[in-house]
This record gives C-alpha cells, structure tokens and sequence, in this order.
C-alpha cells in the first residue's frame, strides 16, 4: 500500500531537488546559529581591538622624502599664507604635527603661534636699499655698503661678512635647522635662502651640509617618522599614523618597535626590553654571582673564592680574614678556632644580603632560561620552512585527494607570532612582577594574584605552542589521507587555539597589570595577521596643485636630486658605522630560496585557519 502510494506520487522535477537541497543546506539548527552568532561576534570584538590600536604605516624612500616634506609644508602655506622658509620654522617648531598646529591656532591665536616659533609678526622689507651711504654694522663696526649687508625678516641688518661667519659656527655646531637671529634677545629665525646663498659662496661643503640637515629635519624633529634601524641601513625611512606604540616592519624586511626603534618586542614594554637586554648584556649576573660565592678581602677590598674547608682564608695580599664574618685575624689557629678571634654571634645583615642577591640571581635565571629556550626554538622552527616546502611539494605530487596544503603553511605562520609572543612574555614577566618598575605598585598581595593569573594564561599558551610545533614536524608526505586529514584537524584547531590565548594573553596584560598602575606602561598591540607592513608612500597631486607647484619645478628638481644624494650618503654611514652598532640586530627574512626562485612565503601571511580546505 505504502509503495502503491509512492509509485502513484507525481515525479519531482530536478529543479526542485536541486531547490530542497538548498533549502537543506541553507537550514541551521538552533546550535549551530548560536556558534554563528558567537564566532560573528568575537569577530567584530577582535576588529574593535584592533581598531582602538589603529595605526598605518608607509615607506618614505630617497625619491619621496622631498614629496613628504612638500605636502605638509602645503598644508600649512595654504592654511596660513605663509612663506615656505616661515612654514618650515613652524613645523619644525611644533615637530611636523600638522594637526597640532591647527589645533593651537584656535587655542593660542595666530600671533602667540608666530611669536612662539619664531616668525616675526611683521616682515621687513629686506629687497635693499638702493641708497649709496655707507651702513655701520652693529657687529664689526665697519662701514659697509649696503649691498653688503643684508638684513632678516625682523629688521635686523649685519654685514654679510658677520652673517656668514655666525652661519658656519651655526651649521658646524649642528643648529642650522633652527638658526636665530644674532641680534641680542631677537628670537627669530633666519630666511634659510640668506643662509644657503651666503655659506655658498664661501663654504660650499658646509651649504651641502645644511640642505641635508633641512631634509632630515622631517625625520629627525618628526615624532612620527623614524629611521629604519636595519643593519646595513636600507636608506629609508617609516612614517606611522595613529597609535606610535606599534610594531612595524620596513620593506627591506626589517621588524621593529617604531617606539624605541629596537627590534620588535612585544608584549615587553620600551622600558622593559631595554633594560632587559642591558641586563643580559652587561655584567650585572657576574656580580650577582661574585656577591653570592666570594667575599671581599677587610685590605685591599679583593672578592676571595674559598678553595678549601678551613674557615681561615688568605688574600694573594696576605691579609688573613675569617670566612665566617670577613674580619681580619692573625695566621695561628687551629681546627675549631682561630687565636685572638670569635665570631660566633649571629649577624642577620650580611646574612640577608647573601640571600637576596642568590634569590635575585636564582629569579633572573628563571626567566632568562626560559626566554633563551623559546628564542633558540624559534630559530630552529625557522629552519622548518624549508623542509615544510618540501614535504608539500611531495604530497602534492602523489596521488592523493587532498591538493591544499594552505594550512600547514597557516600553522607554521601562527606558530611563528605564537612563540615570538611567548619568548617575549618571559622579561616581560621578569620586571613586571620584580622590584625594578613596579616596587611600590602592588601590594604582595596583588603581585602575587596578578602573578598566578599571568602565569595561568602563559602556561596555557606554552603548552598549545609545543603541540602545535608537534604536529608541524611530522612527516605527513608519507601520511595516508585520513592521517592527513587528522593532521590537518589538529593544526587548524592548534591555530585557532593559539592565536585566541595570545589575544587573551595581551588583554590581560592590557587591561589587567598595566592599566590599574600609576606609571603609564605602553605595549605594542596583538597583531593576528602578523607585523603592519609598511606600504610605498603614495603622495598625489590634483591639477590645481600641480599648476601651482610648477614654478618650482627646476627647484624641486634640483633638491630631489640632492636629497637621492643624500639619503644615499645617510645609507653609507650606517654602513660603515655597522660594525660599532650594538643597540639592535637586524630582522631580515631570506625571500628567496636557495635558486634565486621567488619567495617561498611570508611569515606575515594572515594565518586564515579556517580556510578553503
């Protein structure tokens, strides 16, 4: 009956299987809608993180150094119809924030604005005077004529011998960004066309010097531009806008803290890092371990080692001193005592100095022992992509369904930020729950709950990094496909893992031990896709601009060029100054394998764990 019924039931069209099947895929049960609705969120909350850390950053080259330079100075000409030599004061003033500027001239008023930078409120007429008398100048009290004289836009009028003399003490004394005027409690500053055409004339080499010093004025007085700190120096500069306490990286492939301009460090704050490596680098420990295991002779104040049992030691000096208490005492003495000496009494201060310099000691290799395994593991991890490149290439060859191995390169990626983030954590942890930043902060007893609560998270984070780095090794080429499978499942979810208990490692640090404390401490932000690259600096003009630009343009050529020559000089220095450079190590990547093909991959590509398997 019941197949009676079926046989009689009208045919279905393949339109509407191929509709019920959508129906069907479209369907969520009311689980899986609330992981949609929680993966959504946490993806938004993510961005939201991401976006109160904003910041960009761009590439300044040789051939845009002088279109940087020239935009903000547009600005600021076009806002307040200033002259380019004033424009410049201004922003050199003010440290080429041009968003400062507009700021303090509705706070201050356009005068006190000047004043303070100073441009003179009023210019002189310096065109000369066509007038054949003699003028006196007030400096060398000779009579000159007035075509030997020239006169700044205060007023102030010198014979060109005296301006030109004070110029290159000025640019020798490296001031010529900022030359004021030599008359006395005259605060303003000079037409920097007076200066280039007088210093020319008679000291050329010191006129190249002050154009370059103009130049890299927009970086060296410019809070959000810096050098690029790589060794040998690429010759370029990065420009970041937003938040300064970023992490970014060069296009020669140089990682570092655009803060501090060491290499990247985070989650270990500017101040945390430098002393860390001050700390690794210097004898501190050795003294730390002098203070622990010798004690100083009472004569010539030498450390002396104890190589025997006797309690009685001898100084290469001489001198005879107790090992008990470190006072002098003769040579005669016996198995239990020493003649004419007795320190049985119990002294708790040098007792308490021995402790806490050996628990000091013990602490700090703690954590240098740990920081040290992570960063040896990450260089030995870096040796996997290669051997990862090759076991894809196998497997992608052979006879298999599964042809994407996207993820396996994803897991290595994440891997890499993962244990970079871990290594980091350890002189992080160090000084934040130390005695050197933070002593009166905390109470002992919240440094040792902010303690537990950290190294909770830390060990979360350690224990996830090992198994991924696990499952990364393995030799799936040889795999059967649902080994592959199995693999790839693990990896994937190691990711998702890894990179989730990183972010909840930086909200705690953020939100949990730095904010509450009265010492600002800044950190970089948590980057899921790996360090902001810096792109080329992309400067337009419209036609408008471009019209109005174009009377310069023998001029601007001519600076391009010298500014090339420049930049190019800046990169030779660096070079030849690496050798004596110890401050940071270069962070370069190979993008390139060992043919001289393309580039393998980039250990910034977004470890998109949840890829097109």
């Amino acid at each position: 009956m019941g197949r009676d019924a079926e046989e009689a039931s009208p045919p279905v069209s393949s339109s509407e299987l191929e509709q019920e099947e959508d129906d069907e895929d479209c369907y969520l049960s009311d689980q899986e809608d609330d992981a949609l609705e929680e993966s959504v969120l946490q993806v938004l909350e993510d961005e939201h993180l991401e976006d109160c850390h904003w910041s960009s950053s761009s590439v300044i080259t040789k051939e845009s150094l002088l279109l940087a330079q020239r935009e903000d100075l547009r600005k600021v000409i076009e806002l307040l119809g200033l002259r380019e030599h004033h424009a410049r004061t201004l922003l050199i003033h003010y440290r080429w924030d041009v968003e400062r500027i507009f700021e303090l001239l509705d706070q201050k008023g356009r005068d006190r604005l000047f004043s303070e930078a100073g441009i003179p409120l009023q210019y002189a007429n310096n065109a000369g005077s066509s007038s054949s008398t003699e003028v006196t100048c007030n400096v060398c009290f000779e009579d000159v004529p007035p075509t030997a004289t020239s006169e700044m836009d205060c007023g102030h009028n010198y014979c060109n011998d005296c301006w030109t003399e004070y110029f290159i003490v000025k640019i020798n004394e490296g001031q010529s960004r900022r030359v004021r005027c030599m008359a006395p409690k005259c605060n303003s500053i000079c037409d920097e066309a007076v200066i280039r055409k007088l210093v020319i004339a008679r000291r050329p080499d010191l006129a190249e010097r002050f154009e370059r010093f103009l130049l890299e004025s927009y970086i060296e007085d410019n809070d959000t531009v810096k050098w690029c700190p790589s060794i040998p120096h690429c010759g370029n500069a990065i420009r970041v806008k937003g938040d300064i306490y970023c992490e970014v990286e060069c296009t020669c492939g140089c990682q570092f803290c655009f803060n501090c301009s060491l290499q990247a460090h985070s989650p270990c704050s500017c101040i945390m890092w430098e002393l860390w490596i001050k700390k690794c680098r210097d004898e501190s420990e050795t003294v730390n371990w002098i203070t622990v295991n010798t004690k100083p002779c009472p004569k010539c104040h030498k450390p002396v080692e104890k190589n025997g049992g006797c309690n009685l030691v001898a100084c290469i000096c001489g001198q005879a001193f107790c090992w008990l208490c470190g006072g002098a005492t003769g040579r005669d003495h016996t198995w239990s005592s020493i003649s004419g000496h007795s320190c049985g009494r119990f002294t708790d201060d040098q007792t308490t100095k021995t402790e806490q310099a050996r628990r000091d000691l013990y602490r700090y290799m703690h954590y240098h022992n740990r920081y040290k395994a992570h960063t040896d593991s990450l260089k030995q991890e870096a040796k996997l992509k290669h051997d990862i490149q090759g076991k894809i290439s196998i497997s992608e060859n052979k006879e298999s369904k599964i042809k994407d191995y996207s993820w396996v390169i994803n897991g290595l990626n994440r891997l890499f930020r993962s244990r970079r983030v871990l290594s980091y954590s350890y002189p992080f942890a160090f000084y934040m729950f130390g005695d050197e930043i933070f002593k009166d902060e905390m109470t002992p007893e919240e440094r040792e709950l902010k303690q537990n609560l950290f190294e909770d998270q830390q060990q979360q984070l350690e224990f996830n990094v090992e198994r991924l780095s696990g499952f990364l090794e393995k030799d799936f080429q040889n795999f059967t496909d649902d080994e592959v499978m199995d693999t790839m499942k693990h990896v994937i979810n190691l990711s998702n893992v890894v990179d989730r208990l990183c972010k909840q490692m930086y909200q705690c640090i953020e939100n949990d031990l730095l904010y509450p404390l009265r010492t600002p401490h800044n950190i970089a932000p948590y980057k899921s896709k790996g360090l902001d690259r810096a792109s080329e600096l992309n400067i337009s003009w419209d036609s408008a601009e471009q019209s109005s630009q174009s009377t310069k343009c023998s001029q601007d050529e001519h600076r391009s060029q010298h500014a090339s020559a420049i930049l190019g000089k800046r990169a030779s220095e660096f070079h030849g100054s690496s050798s004596d450079s110890r401050a940071l190590q270069s962070h370069k990547r190979e993008r390139q394998d060992a043919n001289g093909g393309g580039a393998l991959f980039d250990l910034n590509v977004p470890a998109e764990v949840v890829d097109k398997i």
